[in-house]
């Protein structure tokens, strides 16, 4: 069965829901700027049939198995090489000045995780990889087996909330002595031991938070999504909006904070009239952030940790309208 076949794509009817008064017009624009097997856009595409995507992956593999899945949707569908902070340089080169949706669905793709020789996976032994793009950055086992302990902690601490990030890096520093660290078993062992007993009977396999933060540092992935957020909502044209699925507190943090910020109205206070540039440029489509249904957690266990949140863009900026 194809890696196509097996992917369900998290939260989807709400997802075009929440981005359909923004793209019924003729000739809007629709951005997936996590295209990744290519579930969400192909529904875009389907669903609106008017509209125009654009799809970024950091991902070759990605792009690929992508390309072939949207082939029958012609020029309609125009597939990007690019990290999805890279959105405005994407835009002006394909010479869009605003789009009427953006949808980002955060964290590995079904790809990443299925395919062992990736190292996503703490489930099965894998050369410690994690590189979303392969052809750049550097690898989980080089960030492993050579950041000072005190980075490695942090790492831990701030990307994987792990509350034993100290005994698990002490652990690493005293076997990476012995032997560079290649792939992920002999990881996954080594936190199984540095854990007190306690620690390993909650939360699943105790690996996950380790390795989510290497996931994140290799990929810098809080980093990017701190400038991507902000871009995509200034591409927005008036009335078009922006939908954002999370898989863990850290992205979802970052996305509430930027869309209550754009929702604020920014006047000092004790103005008897708050001026149009004061006013909010977003509206809130979720109060707070929605979860998926018991029934689609049943049927897609991938879709357990997801967080959906959503805004309109309602007003331009005075410099932005003229750019």
């Amino acid at each position: 069965m194809s890696s196509n076949a097996l992917h369900v794509p998290v939260m989807l009817q709400r997802c075009l829901d929440m981005l359909a008064p923004a793209l019924t017009r003729p000739g809007a624009v629709v951005v997936d700027c996590t295209l990744g097997l290519g579930g969400h856009s192909e529904a875009l595409l389907r669903t609106f049939p008017d509209a125009r995507l654009i799809a970024l992956d950091r991902d070759p593999a990605a792009l690929k198995l992508s390309g072939e899945r949207l082939a029958p949707y012609g020029d309609r569908a125009t597939l990007v090489h690019a990290v999805y902070d890279e959105l405005p340089e994407v835009l002006a080169r394909l010479g869009v000045p605003r789009v009427q949706g953006v949808l980002f669905d955060l964290g590995v793709s079904s790809m990443q995780l299925d395919e062992a020789e990736r190292g996503f996976a703490y489930a099965q032994d894998a050369p410690l990889d994690m590189r979303m793009d392969q052809t750049t950055g550097i690898s989980a086992a080089e960030v492993l087996n050579t950041y000072p302990p005190g980075e490695l902690v942090r790492i831990l601490r701030t990307y994987g909330e792990e509350k034993f990030a100290r005994k698990i890096v002490d652990a690493v520093v005293r076997e990476r002595a012995k032997e560079p660290f290649r792939t992920s078993a002999r990881l996954v062992e080594l936190i199984r031991e540095a854990l007190p007993q306690a620690a390993k009977r909650t939360g699943g396999n105790p690996a996950k938070r380790t390795f989510q933060a290497l996931r994140i540092e290799v990929n810098g992935e809080l980093t990017v999504l701190e400038r991507a957020i902000p871009a995509a909502v200034a591409a927005l044209a008036v009335g078009g909006r922006i939908a954002v699925l999370s898989y863990h507190s850290l992205e979802d943090r970052l996305v509430k904070q930027v869309l209550a910020a754009g929702a604020e109205i920014t006047a000092p206070p004790g103005l008897p009239v708050v001026p149009e540039r004061y006013q909010p440029r977003l509206k809130l489509l979720t109060r707070g952030a929605e979860l998926p249904t018991g029934q689609e957690v049943a049927e897609n266990r991938r879709a357990a940790p997801a967080r959906l949140r959503g805004a309109e863009r309602i007003r331009e900026e005075a410099n932005e309208g003229t750019r």
